[in-house]
């Protein structure tokens, strides 16, 4: 089996974990609708580059354009929860609890995609519900 998608996971790894901090001392300056803006505005430069780097010809199929579309939008509003959420709480607990998203992911690829988990990725997925109310308590 490839392991090619080590290294961009060791980067979504580090680039999110300075995603989930600086938001934190962000909103000791500035509000959260202010921040999300700015961000956005980050999210297009680099945009903006990556599209330079297709040459300005991305791919376009229609279904593909829509869930990308849809993507960016969910990823812009769990920001924005992120940043309120961040800026009323502890960063070492708001991280940790957003951090558990992948719960979610799970289930929809096991439901919707019929992909399987084994008993010890279930084990997994049953202590990562734990921390959440380990957490959250």
């Amino acid at each position: 089996m490839s392991k090619e998608w080590i290294l961009p996971t060791l980067g979504a790894l580090i680039f999110w974990g300075f995603w989930g901090f600086i938001p934190k001392i962000t909103t000791q300056y500035i509000e959260p609708k202010s921040a999300i803006v700015y961000e956005v505005i980050g999210a297009m430069i680099v945009g903006m580059i990556v599209l330079f780097s297709l040459q300005f010809q991305p791919d376009t199929h229609p279904k593909g354009i829509v869930l990308a579309i849809t993507t960016g939008m969910l990823g812009l509003l769990g920001a924005f929860c992120f940043l309120n959420a961040v800026s009323k709480g502890a960063v070492v607990l708001v991280s940790t609890l957003s951090a558990l998203y992948p719960v979610v992911t799970i289930c929809l690829a096991t439901f919707i995609l019929g992909e399987t988990i084994s008993i010890q990725q279930g084990v997994g997925i049953a202590l990562a519900v734990l921390a959440i109310i380990l957490i959250t308590a």
